[in-house]
């Protein structure tokens, strides 16, 4: 069993204020004194009691995550620096999950203020005035990521709808004369769809300015992924003859069209073209290389933390969004 302070202080000779001056690098203390405290600690497997810490401080060292899922590599890669960045600053993360159910969220975040964590990093399925102040009387600093709730709480994100518009473009100028975007249910739900609202207005406004020129004009479907979609993406390649590209909302939906077509006997970057989004690690276990957009997870995850531990030192007004670059990244399938 580890010991406590008192009792190193015991083995030392000291008292507890030195033991804690030198565990702690505050204050003055003999040189000798603190290398002896901090070895005998050591050796005696000492550890701190955070929860007494923690309840001196007001803290509990703990900040709260509360994510779709972790199946969706997106989430995984985000979780995992998040930890990164909490550790370096000497917290525990809570990870919830709500799986895209509204009342789950609320009550996962109530029982997060329940645990007193000293803040939350949250991507809602949840949007709109009510469900914003319903965040304010929890009355614990939290950041939003992708999925924006309001216009007036912190919130971090990446240029949806310019990497959208600009990766449509780059679909239309390699000569594809019908492009099918493919992403989640939009008009018939009631979930938070900002993130796939944004890509498809991007995708929309780079068509319509396309065929607003002198340009051949570019056909587009809208493909919703409460549909079959990969047997659906592969009717519209089958019954056109038009040069036809998928531009989807996710690299996953991507990775599925290009499974369900390899069975059919079509090649991506050969009979279609395809693009995804987010550039998650898997990609580089697929051939051939997807086309893709790399949404910039760890920095996207950097700057929530950040922006979450300025609101816990009282160091922003609650309202900062910090909007992120990305960029295309080039493949083998367009």
């Amino acid at each position: 069993m580890a010991v406590t302070a008192k009792e190193l202080a015991q083995m030392c000779g000291v008292s507890r204020m030195t033991v804690h001056r030198a565990l702690t690098d505050t204050g003055r203390i003999n040189p000798q004194t603190k290398e002896l405290i901090l070895t005998k600690a050591k050796e005696c497997g000492y550890r701190p009691d955070l929860l007494a810490r923690g309840l001196v401080k007001g803290q509990t060292f703990y900040i709260g995550v509360v994510v779709l899922d972790v199946n969706n590599r997106y989430f995984s890669q985000l979780l995992s620096a998040i930890g990164t960045e909490a550790r370096e600053r000497g917290y525990f993360v809570n990870i919830t999950l709500h799986e895209q159910n509204k009342e789950m969220e609320r009550e996962q975040l109530e029982r997060l203020v329940d645990y007193h964590v000293d803040g939350i990093i949250l991507s809602s399925v949840n949007q709109g005035s009510e469900y914003r102040d319903f965040l304010n009387r929890l009355d614990t600093p939290i950041v939003t990521i992708g999925n924006k709730i309001a216009e007036d709480l912190p919130f971090v994100s990446i240029e949806e709808k310019k990497a959208a518009r600009e990766a449509t473009e780059e679909i239309l100028r390699k000569g594809y004369e019908k492009i099918v975007f493919v992403c989640p249910p939009l008009e018939r739900s009631e979930e938070n769809t900002y993130v796939h609202r944004q890509r498809l207005d991007g995708f929309e406004e780079a068509v319509y300015s396309w065929n607003g020129g002198r340009k051949p004009e570019a056909e587009s479907v809208v493909i919703d992924r409460n549909e079959a979609y990969a047997a659906r993406a592969y009717e519209e390649l089958r019954n056109t003859n038009k040069r036809t590209a998928f531009f989807c909302s996710g690299d996953i939906f991507a990775l599925d069209i290009m499974k369900y077509m390899s069975g059919e006997g079509i090649k991506a970057g050969k009979d279609y073209g395809i693009m995804g989004f987010d550039g998650i690690d898997m990609l580089d276990y697929v051939s051939p290389r997807l086309n893709t957009i790399y949404n910039p997870v760890e920095q996207v995850a950097k700057e929530a933390v950040k922006l979450l531990f300025k609101l816990m030192n009282g160091e922003a007004d609650g309202t900062e969004s910090i909007i992120l670059d990305c960029k295309m990244i080039a493949g083998e399938t367009l």
